[in-house]
């Protein structure tokens, strides 16, 4: 690997996970292969701590604007850490390259023992850059838009009384649907279909697919059967007026009490997430690696 000089002033923010010993020598390790080869560094002051890292480590106390002047934004850790990351890509309009440093991590790129590579890719910027649909969330009660948020896996309406389901009304691009009691709804993208959404049972959709997902959970109902709309499609869950309060949770990382009669819509979202990658890999070989799926017996399409 070429080393570059400093004076290029390339910069990458890292965002790492830093609770386990493991995670901490790998985010370590790659930091010092990116300043070897001239790579700048930029990261949270608050993860800094936990960090042996050398001079020349740039730190920031906190993340607005925090990537202004970077080119990429590495993240390393596990799904969590992913999905923070996303926050912070969104918002820079930055792409994210992810590197799992956890258990599945749909979102991650690379793997742990794939350090060296993503040095050399991020060095020589070897990398293609895609982009994933995002959902706009928005929340109403008595017509009044109480609440706005955004995400990229999921947003969920859930219960909040653990002995009480939570009583709903779904709606799709403006006609009722069902109304059931249940846990919740998850209203997904594409890239959530293998996270909250998959837990429910809803289909694994490819990526490349645009679509919107609503997959109920644990619903008490005859039909509350997952279901897949157009990407220009607005799908409501509304909160019945007597029932507990529920919660909206976006990607799992943030969250707003519903009360009775609350009205969450979900739409295709108007800024979506740049992901860098370093595969071109199908789709299909990233599911069973990552969900290691039994295929032995196959053949090939040769011995069709």
């Amino acid at each position: 690997m070429r080393e570059r000089a400093l004076s290029e002033e390339r910069t990458v923010f890292l965002i790492a996970h830093t609770g386990r010993e493991a995670a901490l020598r790998s985010v370590e390790q790659l930091v010092l292969g990116l300043l070897k080869a001239g790579i700048r560094i930029r990261l949270l002051a608050s993860e800094a701590v936990d960090l042996d890292l050398p001079d020349g480590v740039e730190t920031v106390q906190g993340v607005q604007r925090a990537a202004d002047g970077c080119e990429l934004i590495l993240v390393a850790g596990g799904d969590g850490t992913l999905l923070r990351g996303a926050e912070l890509a969104r918002d820079s309009g930055l792409p994210m390259l992810g590197i799992n440093l956890g258990r599945v991590g749909f979102l991650a790129e690379a793997e742990r023992d794939d350090l060296a590579v993503v040095v050399e890719r991020v060095v020589d910027r070897t990398y293609e850059v895609e982009e994933r649909m995002t959902l706009d969330v928005l929340v109403r009660t008595n017509g009044d838009v109480v609440h706005r948020d955004w995400a990229l896996n999921e947003a969920s309406v859930e219960k909040q009384a653990r002995e009480r389901m939570l009583e709903v009304v779904t709606e799709v691009d403006g006609r009722p649907v069902s109304n059931f009691g249940c846990d919740g709804v998850v209203l997904s993208t594409p890239t959530g279909s293998t996270a909250y959404a998959f837990s429910g049972g809803g289909p694994v959709v490819w990526p490349e697919v645009e679509a919107l997902l609503m997959v109920p959970i644990s619903a008490h109902a005859l039909f509350a059967r997952p279901l897949v709309t157009s990407p220009h499609s607005v799908l409501a869950v509304e909160v019945m007026p007597k029932t507990p309060h529920g919660v909206l949770w976006c990607d799992g990382r943030r969250s707003y009490e519903l009360p009775a009669g609350a009205r969450v819509e979900v739409r295709r979202g108007q800024v979506p997430v740049r992901l860098a990658r370093l595969h071109e890999a199908p789709f299909s070989d990233r599911l069973v690696a990552k969900f290691a799926l039994p295929v032995t017996g196959w053949r090939g399409r040769s011995a069709c």
